[in-house]
C-alpha cells in the first residue's frame, strides 16, 4: 500500500482518512478545461482503528480547483437521499464513489463538502475497544453528544467545506486518466477527541475534519485494494465481455433488512478473461468460474450484486468475484469488518453495529489474500482450512461469505483478508526481522510476531517526493509522511530502522513509553514464501497517559521543550516540541465550558503561539501527549493537547 497514514490507534483518539482516487498520468500539459476530458474515478478508504465499528460521513460533494484560477469544476454530487459512507470498513480500502469525465488541465486543489447537521456524523463504538477507550463497548454514540467542528451554514443545512492543496498540480490529458489521492488520517490525534470530565458526567465527542486531510501522488492504481462493491443489474455488452450495473449503497446505520440506496452512478464491470471471475448465485447456492458473462447474463436481470473488483492500469474495473441473488439483503448478509478474536475453529468479526458476528471455519474454507497487482494471485485462495486461522491476528480487516446467510450458526465459504495488519511494541529489532507486541483488553487476543522485512528485490511503491521506484523495505514517522526511508533515500534502509527503534522513556516505577509501530504484510513474499512479511513500518506516535506539567515551558529557539509526569510514576520526563517550519509539533487546545468544546490550534512558529503556550503550561496542567521516545530517554511530541476548563478525567 501507498498510503503514509498511521495504522496504530491512539486510545481515545480515532482517525480516518477520506481518498479521492483517479488513475494513471502525473504528465504536464496546459490547464485547458475544454470539451477534451480525461476520466477519474472517486473513492473513499480510511485507516483502522480498533475501538470504532463505525465512523460514518456524509460526503455532499467534491470539486476541483483549476491551477491559474477559476471556476471550481465540480466532480461528485451526493445522491439523494445522501448515502453514508462508514469509514471503519474500508481501512485502506477504497470505496467507489463514481467515475467521470474531467475537464482536461493541471488541478491544484480541492473542496470537499461533508455533511454537519445532527445525524451526519454516525459513531457507533466496537465490540471490544482498546484498553482506556472512553466509550462503552457497542455504544451508538446519540448525536447530542457528538460536536462536529468547523460546520457553517444554517440548521438543516450544515456542512464542513475542507481546502487541501495538492503536493504538486495533477493533470488530467485529454483521453487519459489522472491520480489524485486525498487522506483524511483517522490515526490523527485531533480528528476525534473525547472529553470525559473529572468527577463524572457526560461524555462528549468532538470531530474535528479539519487538520487531518492532505494529499499525496499515487503512482500505481493497479495496486488499490477496492472495498467490495454494491449494486443492481442494468446490461450485459452485445459481446459479454462486460456487465454495467447501477451503483448502490447499503443503508447507514444498517436496518433488517438492509435495504439499498440506489444512485443515478453506473459502472461497468469486465469479466476476467485470464484468470477468471469466480461467480456465485446465491439464490442457487451454485458457484463457476466464468470468462465473459455469456453463460449467466440470462440469470442476472432484476438481480442485486455483490463486487470484488480490481483497477487495471488502464482504470476499467476487472471483477475478481461476483455474489448475485435477488435480494440486496442476502448479498449484504456477508459478514464484514474487522476481527476482534481468532478461535481455534471460528473468527468473531465486528459488524456496523458494533456487535460480535461469530462464524465457523470448516475443511472447505478457502482463505483469500487481496493482491490486485497480482491477478492470478487475487483470484485463488493462499489455503483452505481451519489451519489458515494460526495466519490471522485481531485487528485484520475481512469479508466473508457464508454458505447460507441464513444458517445458525454462520459457516465461511470464503474469507476475503483484505488487509493484513500488524502493530504494537517494537523490539528485538535486526538485520532480517523485528518482533512486535500487542496487548489487548482480552488477553486472549494478545500476539508476539516476528516479522520479516520483505525481500530486497521486491518492488514496493514509489518515493512520494521525486518518484523514484522503491525496491525492499521502507519506513518513516508518522509526523513526516513524505520523508520515507529507503533505498531511493539510504544505503541501508533496515540498518537505519534498527537504530531509530531503540528508545524508551522512562517514568519509573515500572511505567515507560517504548517505540511502537504499524505494518501492513503482504503473503508469501521470498522473503518468507510460507507466510507473512512486511513491505513497511511507520513509527507511530505513542499515546501517553493523561500527565501533568512538572516543569513550564522552555523556549530554545525551534526547540522547545517542558517535562511532565504520569500518575504512579517517579520521574520526570522531557517532553521535546519542534516549532521549526514546516516540521512543528502540532499543539491544542482544548476548553470544555457550559458543556461545549472548543479545540483550537496554536502555532508554535509564531511569537504569539509560543507566548500561549508559556502561559498555559504552567506546574499541573493537565497534558495528553502523542510522540515517539527517544535515545536519549526524552519523547518527541507529535501533538500535544493542554485542557483548560472543566478537567479531563483521562
Amino acid at each position: 500500500m501507498n498510503s503514509r497514514a498511521s495504522r496504530v490507534l491512539m486510545g481515545l483518539i480515532a482517525a480516518l482518512p477520506l481518498l479521492l482516487w483517479g488513475c494513471g498520468s502525473n504528465s504536464s500539459s496546459s490547464n485547458n478545461p475544454g470539451s477534451q476530458n480525461g476520466q477519474i474515478s472517486m473513492m473513499v478508504s480510511d485507516d483502522p482503528v480498533n475501538d470504532w465499528a463505525e465512523i460514518g460521513v456524509k460526503v455532499l460533494s467534491i470539486s476541483l480547483t483549476p491551477q491559474g484560477g477559476g471556476t471550481p469544476v465540480v466532480e461528485y454530487t451526493a445522491p439523494t437521499p445522501v448515502n453514508m459512507v462508514n469509514l471503519i470498513e474500508l481501512d485502506q480500502l477504497a470505496d467507489i464513489l463514481d467515475s467521470v469525465s474531467v475537464p482536461a488541465g493541471n488541478y491544484t486543489g480541492a473542496t470537499f463538502t461533508l455533511g454537519a447537521n445532527p445525524g451526519d456524523v454516525a459513531l457507533t463504538a466496537s465490540s471490544n475497544p482498546d484498553p482506556g477507550f472512553a466509550g462503552t463497548p457497542g455504544e451508538i454514540v446519540p448525536s447530542t453528544q457528538i460536536q462536529i467542528l468547523g460546520a457553517t451554514g444554517s440548521a438543516g443545512n450544515l456542512t464542513v467545506p475542507l481546502n487541501v492543496t495538492f503536493v504538486s498540480p495533477v493533470t488530467v490529458t485529454a483521453g487519459q486518466s489522472a491520480g489524485i489521492d486525498f487522506e483524511f488520517n483517522l490515526s490523527h490525534p485531533a480528528f476525534i477527541v473525547a472529553h470525559a470530565p473529572l468527577g463524572g458526567g457526560q461524555t462528549l465527542w468532538a470531530v474535528n475534519f479539519k487538520p487531518a486531510l492532505r494529499h499525496h501522488p499515487i503512482f500505481d492504481i493497479a495496486r488499490l485494494v477496492l472495498r467490495q462493491l454494491y449494486g443492481s443489474f442494468v446490461s450485459v455488452s452485445s459481446d459479454t465481455s462486460s456487465i454495467t450495473v447501477n451503483r448502490a449503497f447499503p443503508e447507514e446505520p444498517p436496518v433488517n433488512p438492509e435495504q439499498a440506496i440506489p444512485t443515478s452512478k453506473n459502472l461497468t464491470i469486465l469479466a476476467d478473461k485470464a484468470n477468471g471471475t469466480l461467480f456465485y448465485d446465491m439464490d442457487a447456492h451454485t458457484h463457476s468460474r466464468i470468462t465473459d458473462f455469456s453463460s449467466v447474463a440470462s440469470d442476472l436481470t432484476g438481480k442485486f450484486l455483490r463486487i470484488t473488483a480490481r483497477f487495471q492500469v488502464d482504470g476499467s474495473l476487472v471483477a475478481v468475484r461476483i455474489w448475485v441473488s435477488s435480494s440486496f439483503n442476502t448479498v449484504w448478509l456477508s459478514p464484514e469488518g474487522h476481527v476482534r478474536h481468532v478461535l481455534s475453529s471460528s473468527l468473531i468479526v465486528d459488524n456496523e453495529d458494533g456487535l460480535p458476528i461469530t462464524v465457523e471455519v470448516n475443511g472447505n474454507t478457502q482463505f483469500f489474500f487481496r493482491t490486485p497487482e497480482n491477478p492470478g494471485s487475487d483470484a485463488n485462495p493462499i489455503c483452505t482450512g481451519t489451519s489458515c486461522l494460526s495466519d490471522l491476528v485481531r485487528g485484520f480487516k475481512v469479508h466473508i461469505t457464508c454458505v447460507d446467510p441464513l444458517q445458525v450458526p454462520l459457516v465461511a465459504d470464503t474469507v476475503d483478508i483484505e488487509i493484513a495488519r500488524f502493530d504494537g511494541l517494537i523490539s528485538s529489532p535486526n538485520m532480517t526481522s523485528f518482533v512486535y507486541t500487542r496487548n489487548f483488553m482480552d488477553a486472549n487476543d494478545d500476539y508476539t510476531k516476528t516479522m520479516f522485512y520483505i525481500s530486497n528485490s521486491t518492488l514496493n511503491g514509489h518515493d512520494p517526493v521525486n518518484g523514484q521506484q522503491i525496491k525492499g523495505f521502507k519506513w518513516w514517522n508518522f509526523a513526516f509522511p513524505t520523508i520515507v526511508d529507503s533505498n531511493v533515500t539510504s544505503s541501508n534502509p533496515i540498518a537505519e530502522f534498527v537504530s531509530a527503534v531503540g528508545g524508551a522513556a522512562n517514568f519509573g516505577n515500572g511505567i515507560t513509553m517504548p517505540v511502537i509501530g504499524a505494518s501492513y504484510a503482504i503473503w508469501a513474499d521470498p522473503a518468507n514464501s510460507t507466510g507473512w512479511a512486511v513491505p513497511w513500518t511507520i513509527l507511530a506516535p505513542a499515546p501517553l497517559p493523561l500527565a501533568n506539567v512538572a516543569t513550564g515551558w522552555v523556549q530554545n529557539g525551534t526547540s522547545d521543550s517542558f517535562n511532565i509526569t504520569v500518575t504512579g510514576g517517579t520521574n520526570q520526563v522531557t517532553v521535546d516540541a519542534s516549532a521549526a517550519l514546516d516540521s512543528a509539533t502540532l499543539v491544542y487546545q482544548v476548553d470544555r465550558t457550559n458543556g461545549i468544546i472548543t479545540i483550537s490550534p496554536v502555532d508554535l512558529t509564531t511569537p504569539a503561539g509560543q507566548n500561549t503556550v508559556q502561559s498555559n503550561l504552567n506546574l499541573g496542567t493537565p497534558v495528553k501527549v502523542f510522540g515517539v521516545p527517544q535515545l536519549n530517554g526524552s519523547i518527541k511530541a507529535y501533538v500535544f493537547f493542554y485542557f483548560t476548563g472543566t478537567a479531563p478525567a483521562s
